[in-house]
């Protein structure tokens, strides 16, 4: 079964839409299980997707996904070194399956959801930097995942947004979005300009800072995201991502919603830690951000905006961005904004992150 992708933001289904939400959700449920029967059929075999987790030296949060793929998911006359982004979504999730996780020699048992998705903390006890924890499931090969220690001594981390923050995407314009996602080659994304150059600055001013990506983005893009990041030489980072889809409760994860908690999670988990919050005003970000700021502010080094063009704004959002969007005078940590990763930077000179 397709998994879908794109920006969730809506609210909860409304009371009179809540029979209907059921029935979709149940529809959906028997599509799947036609979809798991005719994989297996066709021969498709399960496999561990892994993607970068984080943690600290006695605690880990691993993410991953068993899932059931095709022998050979590209098209015959699809060139290997073009990767189209509907090639992410020709998969079916095992539901309800066992896997096994192994960090540091302990192996613990947990079973995937209903996205097929791994996302649990475990005990460990690993060193700070990078480490690799060990997925294992019946009828697949074990994968190791990265997982990102954080040190109890570490002061300074990086959180930043990835849409028009540090890749051009327009992804909020439905259309455009799909495009992005469905069917433009990845290697035809663009980077926003300066931006790499910033996050290295950072990870040079302070040692072993650590780098998380927070995106509305949907788990079948984290690879391409990922292969994105790497070759554009943005630091190495976990990617915190969301499902997009009808859940038992909701039409649509909220992203804002993803975005919040996910913050809150990383403030609770690590409250040595302040972090610099680097987003767009092209979509929730100042918003998000400025509540989190004020609810947390010992979790908040500084705020850093990039503040879209004209025609960037309207093609994210349908409307003109303001001019000089001036740094927010009801902030009580370091808020600046500019268009591209220069000008965030000597604007972060002298606040404590550059």
């Amino acid at each position: 079964m397709w998994q879908g992708s794109g920006v969730a933001t809506s609210e909860d289904a409304a009371p009179a839409l809540r029979p209907l939400h059921a029935r979709t959700v149940a529809l959906g449920d028997a599509l799947h299980r036609r979809a798991s029967r005719r994989a297996l059929e066709q021969g498709w075999q399960p496999s561990i997707s892994v993607y970068a987790g984080y943690g600290s030296p006695r605690r880990v949060r691993v993410l991953g996904r068993l899932l059931l793929t095709a022998p050979d998911g590209r098209g015959p006359s699809e060139r290997p070194e073009v990767v189209r982004g509907w090639r992410s979504f020709l998969t079916v999730p095992v539901r309800d399956a066992p896997v096994v996780v192994e960090v540091a020699g302990q192996r613990h048992e947990v079973l995937t959801d209903r996205g097929g998705f791994v996302d649990v903390s475990l005990p460990a006890d690993l060193e700070a930097g990078w480490q690799e924890v060990v997925l294992h499931a019946d009828g697949a090969e074990p994968v190791a995942a990265p997982v990102r220690i954080i040190g109890d001594d570490v002061e300074i981390g990086l959180v930043s947004d990835i849409d028009d923050t540090v890749m051009v995407t327009a992804l909020p314009r439905p259309f455009l979005a799909a495009w992005n996602t469905f069917v433009l080659d990845e290697h035809a994304r663009n980077p926003v300009p300066g931006m790499a150059v910033l996050y290295e600055r950072i990870t040079r001013a302070h040692a072993d800072v650590p780098v998380v990506y927070l995106s509305t983005g949907a788990w079948n893009v984290a690879q391409t995201l990922t292969r994105f990041l790497h070759r554009h030489l943005y630091p190495r980072g976990p990617l915190l991502l969301t499902d997009w889809g009808p859940t038992p409760d909701r039409w649509f994860r909220s992203g804002r919603l993803h975005k919040e908690r996910s913050l809150r999670r990383l403030a609770d988990e690590f409250p040595h830690v302040r972090w610099l919050l680097v987003g767009d005003d092209g979509q929730h970000d100042e918003a998000i951000y400025a509540d989190f700021a004020r609810e947390r502010p010992a979790s908040v080094a500084a705020v850093a905006i990039r503040h879209l063009s004209p025609t960037e704004s309207v093609l994210a959002q349908g409307l003109p961005a303001p001019q000089g969007a001036p740094a927010r005078e009801d902030s009580d940590h370091a808020w600046v904004s500019a268009p591209d990763g220069a000008g965030l930077a000597r604007l972060l000179r002298g606040t404590g992150v550059l």
